[in-house]
């Protein structure tokens, strides 16, 4: 495993010239955030980024619960009220972005995040040093990083591949007889 670095290391702008910055991250540099801490009871922190330059701008805030909701019996109230930049109640009445949970009703469980590894991202970061690889996937895997614990790939090509191929494209063969991953799948995914 590499080492991880203490603290967070700022984003260092590069402007492509689109009406939006990225972030460099080379063989010697990636912006990396503080370590994840679970807020406490009743917190949250919230991480922001935008086209404008923000890249996971932390802030903090509190829920407000008992609160009535139209509809619902037991709710939270999410607003943000943290810093930087003060948004929040005024008067009884939402300003800025109002989030409003029923905590009695489950839906679903939340079993991780990430992304998509698609042919187009495994072809450009296979075109990365060893030095830029590390560092690229640390900055997304790691608890130096932001923790991606999950991927999506796609099945066959997709619209973010360089030919299109499916892994069986002989006629009438339901049961598979000729199926096989290529070289995209074997070189670059699996």
């Amino acid at each position: 495993t590499l080492p991880c670095l203490p603290g967070a290391r700022p984003c260092i702008p590069k402007d492509f010239g689109h009406g939006s910055v990225v972030c460099v991250c080379n063989a010697t540099y990636c912006d990396t955030v503080d370590p994840l801490v679970l807020p406490a009871p009743g917190s949250y922190v919230k991480y922001e980024s935008s086209k404008a330059g923000k890249r996971l701008e932390r802030s903090e805030g509190r829920f407000q619960s008992s609160l009535h909701t139209p509809g619902t019996t037991t709710g939270v109230r999410w607003c943000h009220r943290g810093t930087p930049g003060h948004h929040g109640l005024s008067r009884g009445l939402p300003a800025g972005l109002l989030l409003t949970l029923n905590i009695s009703t489950l839906y679903q469980d939340v079993k991780g995040f990430g992304g998509s590894l698609s042919d187009a991202a495994a072809i450009n970061i296979l075109k990365l040093s060893q030095p830029a690889q590390d560092n690229l996937l640390r900055s997304y895997f790691s608890e130096c990083g932001i923790e991606y614990n999950l991927i999506r790939v796609p099945m066959a090509c997709s619209d973010f591949s360089v030919r299109p191929y499916s892994y069986d494209d002989v006629p009438h063969d339901y049961e598979l007889k000729h199926f096989r991953l290529v070289d995209e799948d074997v070189k670059m995914k699996v």
